[in-house]
């Protein structure tokens, strides 16, 4: 093994000299930054978790046929409890938004005992299309998860994405929805 003992290391010496609060020498638990347990599920109480998607390579083909036959209105589909979905009055097959403090996105409710109640299901890849473009907080009306999830690394040490570390709210849209123009070619500026 390429560590400095050549053995496993339960406990890590080169780990604790790095002196990371949020990465110890040793097997721990951390509490996540946002999770069910927390204070902030009072205010948001669904866990969303953002898979790969089945219909298309991360984001690349979302503008292919299939990705676009799985869409709702033209939205990402998000699986919900039927549980979590009575409680909101959402049904199967409606627009809504999913939000938290860092934005709001649009997307297609698909209701599903699949699910433990509690947690959503939204897959990643939706071209971002927001609203009102250049405008921090802009409402994505494609269903972006990446605008709900925190812009931090797992650790010190690791930065890997927290993807699946974001608590978030769901209600019905009851406005008109806005038309997707994230396929659209790019308005140019004339100089």
């Amino acid at each position: 093994l390429k560590t400095p003992s050549g053995k496993i290391e339960i406990f890590s010496e080169r780990i604790e000299s790095f002196g990371y609060a949020d990465c110890p020498p040793h097997p721990a638990w951390l509490e996540p930054r946002e999770w069910l347990g927390s204070g902030l599920s009072e205010k948001f109480p669904l866990h969303m978790i953002s898979n790969q998607p089945r219909t298309r390579l991360h984001g690349q083909m979302d503008n292919g046929t299939t990705s676009l036959e799985s869409k709702i209105h033209g939205r990402e589909p998000v699986w919900i409890h039927p549980d979590d979905a009575a409680a909101r009055g959402i049904q199967d097959g409606e627009v809504v938004r999913i939000f938290n403090e860092r934005g709001s996105i649009l997307a297609g409710a698909v209701i599903t005992d699949g699910l433990l109640p509690g947690v959503i299901q939204l897959s990643t890849g939706a071209w971002y299309d927001p609203q009102e473009p250049g405008r921090i907080g802009a409402l994505d009306k494609h269903g972006n998860p990446n605008v709900l999830t925190p812009d931090k690394g797992t650790s010190s040490l690791g930065q890997g994405p927290s993807a699946h570390s974001a608590l978030v709210e769901m209600e019905r849209y009851a406005e008109e929805l806005p038309e997707i123009t994230a396929f659209q070619p790019p308005s140019f500026i004339e100089a």
